[in-house]
């Protein structure tokens, strides 16, 4: 069996979805009563309800598994705190293969988020667990929060500059590494850097959407008062706002970007790349436009 924490989110399900099809027992932990029937529906054998911040929710979660991949929320600011929990309720009931699930270059304290999670890592270390760390790049599917303004208007909008360079990865790909690193043996005490092969320009990601859709695609700047006032109506509170504003202008003055060299390894061939990644997304739009935005959400 299985664990998989935050499991109900995009990542959760991707994760959930490579395990099942590779005849994996599956426990899925949720927030909500609600998100428990897509976990099923999924193949999940079991769906608990809890909150990962309760060390009783966990010590009953992680019993009788052998393994357990820990996905926090996205953007909290009680990483650490969550991680805690789960690696010390980890540790308690003998879990045998620990899995985090990261990001890359979390060594950037300028990226609150990613600093958090580096010492989620750290605390894993002194645990004595064994353990694998997945570090992924940005993922392909995040384009798709503004999918409707790429396809209605023309129009990509990002909250930094066009020019800015950034790594992106296809989460399903993520998702495959994660189900092989779950079940094979031969992973323990690895940290694998998950990132595409392709460094993009903003502005190079627009003329790959233009080809796909047959319609031109423009990159924009969204000033940054306007994504935060987006944002907030949104759901996103004070500290999301300020990380991702911080991440935001690391990216637009640095870049982002990892090798791709070990997604290679793992998934033994190269991983996907942006334009395939656009056209398996019209190809599943027309089949099931509901069902797709299902899936990435």
């Amino acid at each position: 069996m299985i664990l998989i924490t935050g499991a109900a989110g995009k990542t959760g399900r991707a994760v959930v979805r490579a395990l099942v099809g590779r005849g994996a027992a599956i426990r899925a932990l949720v927030y909500r009563a609600k998100q428990v029937q897509p976990l099923e529906e999924l193949g999940a054998q079991e769906v608990m309800v809890g909150d990962m911040r309760v060390r009783a929710t966990m010590d009953q979660a992680a019993q009788g598994v052998r393994s357990l991949y820990h996905i926090c929320p996205n953007m909290s600011p009680d990483e650490l705190t969550i991680g805690k929990v789960v690696i010390d309720a980890a540790r308690s009931a003998g879990v045998a293969h620990f899995v985090y699930h990261s990001v890359l270059h979390p060594q950037v304290e300028a990226m609150p988020h990613h600093w958090q999670k580096l010492r989620v890592e750290e605390h894993l270390f002194e645990s004595g667990l064994p353990f694998t760390i997945l570090q992924p790049a940005a993922y392909m599917q995040n384009i798709l929060a503004g999918w409707d303004s790429i396809v209605d208007h023309g129009v990509y909008r990002v909250p930094y500059a066009v020019e800015t360079r950034l790594g992106m990865v296809d989460l399903k790909d993520v998702a495959t590494a994660a189900a092989i690193v779950l079940t094979q043996g031969m992973h323990q005490g690895a940290i694998y850097e998950l990132a595409g092969s392709e460094v993009l320009a903003q502005t190079e990601v627009a003329t790959i959407l233009s080809r796909s859709l047959g319609r031109m695609v423009c990159a924009e700047t969204e000033p940054f008062n306007v994504w935060e006032r987006q944002a907030r109506a949104g759901g996103l509170g004070d500290y999301q706002i300020e990380s991702l504003g911080r991440m935001f202008r690391y990216y637009e003055r640095y870049g982002f970007w990892g090798n791709s060299n070990m997604l290679r390894w793992l998934l033994g061939r190269s991983p996907g790349v942006f334009v395939s990644f656009v056209d398996q997304i019209l190809h599943e739009m027309r089949v099931s436009p509901q069902g797709c935005q299902e899936r990435y959400d």
